[in-house]
Parts: C-alpha cells; structure tokens; sequence
C-alpha cells in the first residue's frame, strides 16, 4: 500500500512536469512547421528572435535559448525562487525542441498558405501557452518583464505584455510589407482566443436560478433524481411583495436538458434562469461528493 502511495505521489508530481515539456513541444513545432515557413512575425521572445535573424543572422533558436537564461536569471533574483523553479524547465525546453525539429524535419513545411499558416500557428501556440499556464508553469522569455512589472509597480500584466507585443511587431513591421504585418497581427488575436479558450476548457458549469411556488418539491426532485446539490434563497416578488423561495443549483452543462424537463414537468409555470459561469469548486465538482 505504501509502494502505491509513492507511485501515486510521484506521478502527480511528474505529471505537470510532462505537460511542461509537451506544451514547449507543441510550441517549437508550430514555429517550425507553420510560423518560420510563412515568414509571419509575431509576439513574445521569438519575435524578437525572427528580428534578430533577420538582423545578424543568430540562429532562432540560439537567440531563443540566451535570452529564456537571462529572463530566467532575471526573474529568479525579481521573483524568488519558487517562480524560477517553475519556469526552469520552460527555458530550456523550448528553444532545446525548436533546435531539434529543425534538424529533423529540415525545410519541411505543411502548406504554403500563407492564411492556413497563421490560423494553424495561432492554434499550437494557443494551445502550448494553456498546456504549459494550466500545469501551473510559466513559458519563460517575455512573461517575465509583464509579471515584474506587476510585481514591483503593480501595472496589469495584460497591459504591459500587450505593449511589449506590439513593439515586437513593430521592430519586424520594419523589414516586412504591410500584409505580413497584418496577419501577424491575426496570429496574435487567434493565440490569444485559443488561450483564453482552453483556459476555460472543462471548467464551466451551468448555473439554475428557480422562482417556483413549488420550490420544495423542485429541491427534492433534484436532490433525489438529479443527485446534485441545491441552495433556497429567500426572496420577494417585485409587484406582489410576496414572500417567496429561490431555487439555486449548479450543474454540468449536459444535464440542463434533463434539469428543464424536471421543471417543466413539477411546475409548468415556474420562472427560470439559465447562465453559464466559467469555474466552480467545492464538493461534487472540484471535491468528491459526501452523503449524510
């Protein structure tokens, strides 16, 4: 029993750790099959990589890997140890698999569409940037300026990174033509919709407001039916100024068809409130479920 404790605590800890290093992935192999074939210039340390290609001729991931050392060295003495610990892996990873995939794959590209190479490059980048934030890591390289700002002069750090991207593209706007530039910028707003996405992935929950004159038997149908919790809240009616009790419940979006049918079938004229919400704890969602 305890050989299977161990096993267990050591798969939780390598877990994140391996979702680290396939987020990274993900990341270098959307640049080299997608972003570097298109020419297309976009945000964060490799934009300023392609730029410095451009300029001198440092290879992207080289330059990728000595500035990922210094922000780390950099966030490490601005943000303690514990940030360091968890963007360590972040900084070598990366630029480590972009080096890989370029001697393996060579010049290989997947299209030379130049719109299917910034939809598909704004997918994995999305995609690796949730993987990596979600096993509660950081990527390294310009996260780090926005979270030290933050840190010491309390500037939103949406703010300052959206700054830093559009200087980024700014000093590439330099040597590329104007529709380079432009979808660019659409790979930077299709990353940034697929992050916020994914962030929200498999965490939103559907919330049931119920004004019913059979409240209590709505709250034994769901409990007993349904199996899933119930709030009463008391309330009064707008016109009336009635006394009256309200239904509160949240469930996974797939039973709201099975929630509605209920409520329709207890009590035909009761008033109901469908919303969603976008992250719910506690017992039967994030905790397991106890019965008394």
């Amino acid at each position: 029993m305890s050989q299977q404790r161990m096993a267990g605590r050591l798969a939780k800890k390598l877990w994140p750790l391996l979702l680290v290093v396939a987020g990274n992935m993900i990341y270098a192999l959307a640049v080299k099959l997608f972003l570097i074939p298109a020419g297309l210039v976009t945000g964060g340390t490799t934009g300023i990589a392609l730029a410095v290609n451009h300029a001198v001729g440092l290879p992207v991931s080289g330059f990728v890997l000595i500035f990922n050392v210094i922000m780390l060295t950099a966030g490490f003495f601005m943000l303690g140890k514990h940030f360091a610990a968890t963007t360590v892996v972040s900084t070598f990873t990366y630029p480590l698999a972009l080096e890989l995939f370029d001697r393996l794959l060579g010049d290989a590209a997947l299209t030379q569409d130049i719109l299917l190479c910034t939809l598909f490059s704004g997918l994995g980048i999305g995609a690796a940037l949730g993987v990596v934030i979600r096993a509660g890591a950081s990527t390294g390289g310009m996260d780090i300026p926005p979270l030290a700002l933050n840190h010491y002069f309390k500037i939103p750090v949406s703010v300052s990174m959206y700054v830093f991207d559009f200087c980024i593209l700014l000093a590439q706007a330099i040597y590329n033509p104007p529709e380079k530039v432009l979808y660019g910028i659409l790979l930077v707003l299709t990353y940034t919709v697929v992050l916020d996405k994914l962030m929200l992935m498999g965490t939103t929950r559907t919330e049931v407001k119920v004004i019913s004159s059979k409240a209590q038997e709505l709250r034994e149908a769901i409990l007993t039916r349904l199996d899933r919790g119930v709030t009463m809240l008391s309330g009064e009616s707008g016109y009336l100024k009635q006394e009256t009790q309200i239904l509160l419940s949240v469930i996974s979006n797939r039973e709201l068809p099975r929630v509605e049918k209920l409520i329709h079938e207890i009590d035909p004229e009761s008033f109901m409130v469908v919303s969603r919400v976008s992250e719910v704890r506690g017992r039967g969602f994030s905790m397991s479920k106890k019965y008394r």
